[in-house]
């Protein structure tokens, strides 16, 4: 169902963008200056005006949305862990020319029947074509655009590239947030045994794992220290439905699900535990040559310790008495009161909580 509702997501997301580009390279065309306007104004004179070009902007945009939206999902799924990023953009640009040619040639028999106009349309029509190759540049350069901001996503989060490019975050501003820090049990043993590169390895397909069900609860990975991932939700959206609650026992569910695969690597079946709390603390942009967002805050130091204490109570899952009374628990889970968290320089204890699944 998520995989579902991931590529929708990225089907109209795909859609929106090619025909918004293709808007703008018509709208470009129409009033450009030079030889092919007057070729563009002959061809608008047997059409009446420029909507009808819009409509075929509104066609190809659909068609090359469409196609993109399925190459995208499809090498995601299942292509792209297994190259490197630079062969899956080329293997995807050369489908993405193939794809286009067919395109223009479907655009064009289309644009002779409604139009009333001879266009040249035969198979070769296009190596020599000079709109065609000017329309293959644009394609390109917007293919980047879709690109840079695809992984600008995924490198920050959705949303937060808009936020730092609007100066949202210049200056430190106070969210509420919830975190979760969530680290691989026994890792100090793990890798004496299976030796740096092999950890390494494993490390990687846990990631790769958690990855896969992140943004079916809309969280953000904040960082990656070592064999802990850092997770980080806005504090309303990560405590209705019990999101935290759900992604950390999905992950744990996955990894027992892929139990063969990790035996079969690395003769280990992994397991990992974490730490949620969440509050107010400061976020802004740090650094020049590397810029990121940075969020200040006792919040952060309390999850590191919250998670640190899972090893002291043997639990898989603690959380602070603060996120326990936001939380509807339901009948899913129990909660079991486990002690008191004295935090460094803090003179009140915290108390916190194991969450077990019914």
């Amino acid at each position: 169902m998520y995989n579902l509702k991931q590529f929708l997501r990225l089907f109209v997301y795909s859609i929106l963008f090619w025909t918004l580009a293709f808007f703008l390279f018509i709208f470009i065309r129409f009033v450009a200056y030079g030889e092919e306007q007057e070729a563009i104004h002959s061809v608008s004179d047997n059409t009446s005006d420029i909507f009808s070009w819009l409509h075929f902007g509104v066609i190809l945009g659909v068609l090359i949305g469409t196609v993109y939206a399925l190459v995208e999902f499809l090498f995601e799924k299942l292509i792209t862990k297994n190259i490197y990023l630079g062969l899956a953009i080329l293997l995807k640009t050369i489908i993405y020319l193939v794809l286009l040619v067919f395109s223009f040639l479907f655009i064009i028999n289309l644009a002779e029947i409604e139009m009333d106009i001879d266009l040249v349309n035969d198979i070769s029509w296009w190596l020599n074509n000079g709109i065609f190759w000017v329309v293959i540049s644009y394609f390109f350069i917007a293919s980047l655009v879709f690109q840079f901001v695809k992984l600008a996503n995924e490198k920050f989060g959705r949303g937060v590239l808009f936020n730092m490019i609007s100066g949202k975050y210049r200056k430190p501003i106070e969210e509420e947030r919830l975190f979760m820090f969530i680290d691989l049990k026994s890792s100090t043993t793990l890798a004496e045994k299976l030796g740096h590169y092999k950890y390494s390895q494993l490390l990687q397909d846990c990631f790769f794992d958690l990855n896969r069900i992140i943004g079916r609860y809309n969280a953000e990975v904040y960082q990656y220290v070592g064999d802990e991932a850092v997770l980080s939700w806005d504090y309303k959206k990560g405590i209705k439905n019990r999101r935290c609650i759900d992604l950390y026992f999905d992950f744990q569910k996955l990894l027992v699900k892929r139990s063969n695969y990790y035996l079969k690597n690395y003769e280990i079946e992994p397991f990992f535990k974490a730490g949620i709390h969440g509050g107010k603390l400061i976020v802004t942009e740090v650094g020049t040559l590397k810029k990121e967002l940075a969020y200040h805050g006792d919040v952060i130091n309390t999850t590191s310790r919250i998670q640190e204490a899972c090893n002291k109570y043997n639990q898989s899952l603690l959380i602070s008495e603060n996120i326990l009374k936001d939380l509807n628990l339901k009948s899913k889970y129990k909660s079991e009161k486990i002690g008191d968290l004295l935090l460094k320089g803090k003179k009140d204890k915290l108390k916190i909580y194991g969450i077990h699944e019914i």
